[in-house]
């Protein structure tokens, strides 16, 4: 069920407890659960934290703690999945799940008992109606003498049980129950849901198709997409509590800029998002000019920003920043003799010397700088970059140390991504959880220096995939494999920083192709993961276009693929859109999957 009022229901219920917070290997979760110990600290809250990168991590620790605690907290993983089907628990464990993911499964929104959704109900959910999808004609009959909200909560999860007992021998091939599937365009989506009558779920029985039951799940479910950031969910119960600081504040700016660093939110949304937070940041930082109220020049303060467009550019020379950044790399094309050109253009219509533009950006002449983003936005104009410059913060520790948002979510994610065999998972992930604090700037700076490897390691990926022509069509989608063996290919069998690259890749590949057709197409992305046990990890990133909503709707088609084939797969991300493969079943299921969505 959704919570209403978080302070009430689910703050001071936590507050005199115990809980246990499971937090994903995101930046956005990161920050959020950065909020939640300061306000934890605030009020004595015991608390034990457990990173978790999968599905599998997640079960796994849960049965490790679960005689332990009766309270868990879940940041950015398990809102879109029938969560107490996957994990079992006892009847009076309860969970707070404060996720991104969308949609929502309808179970955790209909179970009054157990789960606790710490959702924006502003988000547009669209959840359907109980009626609509727990009763089936029998059953209206049945209880017709009742009023639709009659059911105590006990029944509920009874109905439900019977609905779900087939599924529980495959607990995480997730929402399989679901007779639903989901498209990009509406002749995927007749492909997919032919596909459902060949290959049908646990629940087809109970949703034949052309039901009404079996289309509301359809449609509500078709798209893979995210909501707000948690770290502002987060930054708002901060809020409501009167315990909002500015460190909390810039936590809350850090993961909304992840979410758009890796396109998981249109620019609407994100837009919209960053004038909630800019009125939260004139009210932290502002400053009168009596003595009285003077800031030290030693405090924390966060400005607003209308920057420029470029990875990093602040702590690299400009000329690096401009080459690894996607944005300008895939409109220079600077993988081509004539990119390179081009670039050299750009800078001479700014005006700027060579010497200048390849030293450290902090070493340039203080003139030159005064109206550097003035004369970038300028140039970019003449060259087709319209959006040089995008709406966001900054902040400021004294006078020598400044970071705008972006800077640190690559730190972080580097961090965190990190390919370094001296440490775990869960000790890359308490040092990028460490980075967010201004005390560890040192662990930030580091960051910094592995953001920019990745970005390097990034875009010459890119150069070879285009040179070489690995982006490939194979009908409805373009397909591109890295080999094992390609240099830095190391650095991509992390989900995250293989969807980043697939993004950028598809940013790339529509820029520099005269296909039209092409332009329009989504693109599966596959990378060694192990060699050692022969798998490979795949991504599948939505069309590249204006218009996009960025609603993805490779994870069910990847499931599909999977059941047809029997492709042994591993739907062990919190994003269903990333999967692990066998490599020996990758050409088996392509094939699927082409005539999946032919």
């Amino acid at each position: 069920m959704f919570v209403s009022d978080f302070r009430k229901e689910f703050y001071e219920v936590v507050q005199s407890q115990r809980v246990l917070l499971f937090v994903a290997s995101d930046v956005d979760a990161l920050c959020a659960c950065k909020i939640l110990q300061a306000l934890f600290q605030c009020d004595h809250v015991q608390y034990t934290l457990v990173p978790v990168s999968g599905w599998q991590e997640l079960e796994t620790s849960f049965l490790e703690h679960k005689e332990q605690f009766r309270y868990f907290i879940l940041i950015n993983c398990g809102a879109n999945v029938d969560l107490l089907d996957i994990l079992q628990p006892d009847e009076d464990t309860i969970f707070f799940v404060c996720d991104t993911h969308r949609p929502v499964s309808v179970i955790n929104v209909y179970n009054n008992t157990q789960i606790k959704l710490l959702i924006k109900q502003d988000d547009d959910l669209e959840v359907p109606a109980y009626e609509d999808i727990f009763r089936d004609e029998e059953e209206d009959e049945e209880h017709s003498g009742n009023d639709s909200d009659g059911s105590e909560p006990s029944e509920k999860r009874t109905r439900l049980e019977e609905e779900i007992v087939e599924e529980t021998m495959r607990r995480r091939q997730r929402r399989e129950w679901e007779a639903r599937s989901g498209s990009e365009s509406e002749p995927v989506a007749a492909a997919l849901e032919k596909s459902s009558r060949l290959f049908p779920g646990p629940m087809s029985d109970r949703t034949a198709p052309g039901s009404p039951r079996r289309d509301i799940l359809f449609d509500y479910e078709q798209y893979e997409y995210h909501g707000t950031s948690s770290a502002m969910v987060m930054f708002e119960l901060a809020w409501m509590l009167s315990k909002d600081l500015n460190d909390m504040l810039w936590w809350a700016i850090v993961g909304l800029t992840d979410q758009w660093v890796q396109d998981k939110i249109t620019q609407m949304k994100y837009v919209t998002d960053v004038g909630v937070l800019q009125r939260h940041v004139s009210r932290h930082n502002h400053r009168n000019e009596d003595e009285e109220n003077t800031l030290s020049v030693d405090c924390t303060r966060i400005s607003f920003e209308y920057d420029l467009r470029l990875a990093l550019y602040q702590h690299w020379s400009l000329h690096d920043s401009l080459c690894n950044t996607s944005y300008t790399a895939a409109r220079f094309k600077l993988w081509s003799v004539h990119g390179q050109k081009r670039l050299q253009e750009f800078l001479a219509d700014m005006g700027l010397p060579l010497k200048q533009v390849k030293q450290k950006f902090q070493a340039m002449d203080i003139s030159l700088k005064e109206n550097l983003r003035e004369m970038i936005e300028e140039s970019a104009n003449k060259f087709g970059m319209k959006d040089m410059r995008v709406q966001t913060f900054s902040i400021h520790f004294g006078f020598k140390h400044k970071f705008l948002a972006s800077d640190v979510v690559f730190a972080t994610m580097s961090l965190m991504e990190s390919p370094e065999r001296d440490g775990s998972g869960t000790d890359h992930f308490i040092q990028a959880l460490d980075s967010l604090s201004r005390s560890n700037l040192d662990k930030l700076y580091h960051g910094l220096e592995l953001a920019k490897k990745q970005l390097r390691a990034t875009q010459q990926t890119i150069a070879s995939c285009l040179c070489t022509n690995l982006v490939i069509s194979q009908g409805p989608f373009l397909y591109c494999s890295l080999m094992e063996g390609t240099p830095d290919v190391v650095l991509f069998s992390r989900p995250a920083s293989l969807s980043l690259l697939s993004k950028h890749l598809l940013k790339s590949f529509v820029c520099s192709t005269k296909n039209r057709r092409c332009k329009l197409l989504p693109l599966v992305m596959a990378a060694p993961l192990s060699v050692e046990h022969g798998t490979v990890t795949v991504v599948g990133i939505p069309p590249e276009t204006d218009s996009s909503d960025r609603k993805n709707f490779f994870g069910r088609a990847f499931e599909k693929a999977a059941e047809s084939t029997s492709s042994r797969m591993l739907h062990n991300h919190f994003d269903l859109s990333v999967i692990e493969l066998k490599a020996e079943d990758r050409s088996k299921f392509l094939d699927a999957l082409i005539s999946l969505l032919s």
